[in-house]
């Protein structure tokens, strides 16, 4: 298995609080649990998630203005990007699911090439109640 990047001090303070993290963290939470550790702007925060979703080891969810450690890393390691990254967000109890779908991508693809579209990034959200959520 191919070694993560070599990541820079604040890179890996951050990687490290959002992986400690129960759910999606915004910069300022996570700004605030990086205070002893000599942070002070959310700059240096945002910085570092910056070229973390670049390495593929973080992702935006975008409807939440916040982020999340990806759930398969390594496979950024090898050099293999997700084609298609998708998330369940439960808006009962905030959990997060990353997953991704082949048959999906091979749909949303194949609708690009047809309308002449060039994909960069292929983000899918959906937004419900988890099976903890629904039982309980």
């Amino acid at each position: 298995m191919a070694p993560l990047p070599d990541l820079t001090k604040n890179q890996t303070l951050v990687l490290d609080a959002l992986t400690r993290v129960e759910g999606p963290a915004s910069a300022y939470l996570l700004l605030d649990r990086l205070r002893e550790h000599g942070f002070r702007a959310p700059l240096q925060v945002y910085r570092a998630l910056e070229k973390l979703i670049d390495y593929g080891l973080v992702h935006r969810l975008e409807s939440l203005n916040s982020f999340v450690a990806c759930a398969h890393p390594h496979e950024h390691a090898h050099g293999h990007r997700h084609g298609l990254v998708a998330f369940a967000i439960c808006e009962t109890c905030g959990q997060v699911d990353e997953f991704s779908d082949a048959a999906v991508e091979k749909r949303l693809r194949g609708w690009a090439n047809d309308h002449s579209f060039r994909l960069s990034k292929t983000t899918i959200e959906m937004r419900g109640t988890c099976a903890n959520c629904l039982m309980q």
